[in-house]
């Protein structure tokens, strides 16, 4: 047994085994698990509590389902008192990072820095208490640091260690470049942990290298090393690229409840065991008992997703959100009727207009090519009737209801 385990209460080694099955839950990698269990212990053992970091681009972000992989993680450490640490890459937003590719990514400001930096505090308090958290802007020490410093950093790290980077690895063998400055990038990571003399840094795993700098860096200035934990990607609503804003396979955390529900409906059948474990608050026996009633047949795969659904509107929006948002699905989806509350529009253009510009200008869909696309796939209705005809000419009445894809409602209000 682990030396600081032994000196634990009975009680306090049963407290230690929750906290590491809540943690190890949905986790892709931890680097080292026993070093996991020994901090754990040594935190309850000193009535201690564990620093976890995690670092930010300084770019103000849109959270999507994707994102809160690793905040939910944070707010399971949060909930057992341990501390933590969010660092905002400030220096390196200030002087910019390319690409490697073709230009480099806009320089922000001090004043962009602090304005995306409010927009997490806004959108990750929906997830983690941000009253009890650590924000720290890592230009406040690497800015201090001078050419001798930069080059003591360098010292301590290999060129073929960083060569092991993975895309460095491929720039190198498809001919791309690498500019000198690129490799200072996981320096910089790597001692913002030396700096935090952080317990357990927490990432996606395409961070693996640059979280491992920190173990790295820890070592090379006499600091006791962090322990890397590394959450998988979430794939979105197609099942198979990773999810995001660009794909357009994403659920948004700020999303209206109806459509963060109806969304979540759509998730495939294969990843609903993943949602629930990456994306919930569900604990590791309701994950475990819920595996074994849909493995059994106990639960059917739709009261499962229906369950996912409620459950993610439920954590950012409240109950009773959840609750409508559900009755609206089973009235729209399951019985085939028209939902009680539509959102209304005010109409003041023209009496006859083409279906197509209809839809864009009530703001249904961003694009006539997309309206076109809709169309061609039979997911526009008027007053409950399928348009099939791109040319149709719509008149415009008071009342009129218009349906765009499944779970998009507008009635039309004529000024």
């Amino acid at each position: 047994m682990n030396q600081v385990i032994e000196q634990l209460t009975e009680k306090q080694q049963v407290e230690v085994k929750r906290q590491m099955a809540i943690y190890k839950q949905g986790v892709q990698d931890i680097i080292p698990t026993e070093e996991l269990e020994t901090k754990v212990a040594k935190s309850i053992l000193e009535n201690r509590p564990l620093k976890i970091k995690l670092g930010l681009d300084p770019s103000a972000p849109d959270v999507h389902l994707g994102h809160t992989v690793v905040l939910n993680k944070l707010r399971q450490f949060q909930q057992n008192g341990h501390v933590i640490q969010l660092i905002i890459g400030d220096f390196t937003g200030k002087i910019g990072d390319p690409t490697g590719k073709s230009v480099a990514r806009k320089q922000l400001t001090t004043e962009e820095v602090e304005h995306n930096a409010k927009t997490y505090f806004e959108q990750f308090g929906k997830i983690i208490d941000m009253e009890k958290v650590e924000l720290h802007y890592n230009s406040k020490w690497l800015s201090k640091l001078e050419f001798e410093d930069v080059i003591n950093l360098a010292g301590k790290i290999t060129v073929a260690r960083l060569l092991e980077r993975d895309d460095f690895d491929e720039r190198i063998s498809t001919g791309k470049p690498i500019s000198l400055h690129e490799f200072f990038y996981p320096l910089m990571q790597g001692y913002d942990s030396v700096m935090l003399e952080c317990d357990i840094e927490l990432g996606g795993t395409d961070q693996h290298f640059n979280i491992l700098m920190g173990r790295h860096y820890q070592e090379k200035f006499g600091k006791e090393k962090q322990v890397a934990m590394l959450m998988p990607l979430l794939e979105g609503l197609d099942g198979v690229e990773k999810m995001s804003k660009s794909k357009k396979n994403y659920i948004g955390i700020d999303e209206v409840p109806q459509e963060m529900y109806g969304k979540s409906m759509s998730i495939p059948d294969s990843l609903m065991t993943k949602y629930f474990e990456l994306v919930t608050d569900f604990t590791p026996e309701e994950l475990q008992r819920m595996k074994v009633e849909i493995e059994s047949g106990k639960m059917h795969p739709r009261d499962a997703k229906m369950l996912l659904a409620k459950t993610i509107v439920r954590m950012y929006h409240g109950n009773q959100a959840a609750e409508a948002a559900e009755q609206h699905f089973i009235t729209v989806f399951q019985q085939g009727t028209m939902p009680d509350e539509i959102p209304v529009m005010e109409w003041s253009g023209a009496e006859e207009v083409s279906v197509i510009d209809l839809i864009v200008e009530l703001k249904m869909l961003s694009s006539k090519s997309e309206a076109r696309r809709m169309i061609a796939n039979r997911g526009v209705k008027i007053v409950g009737e399928k348009v099939e005809d791109t040319n149709l000419r719509v008149i415009v009445k008071d009342g009129l209801i218009i349906q765009v894809g499944k779970r998009k409602f507008v009635k039309i209000q004529k000024n």
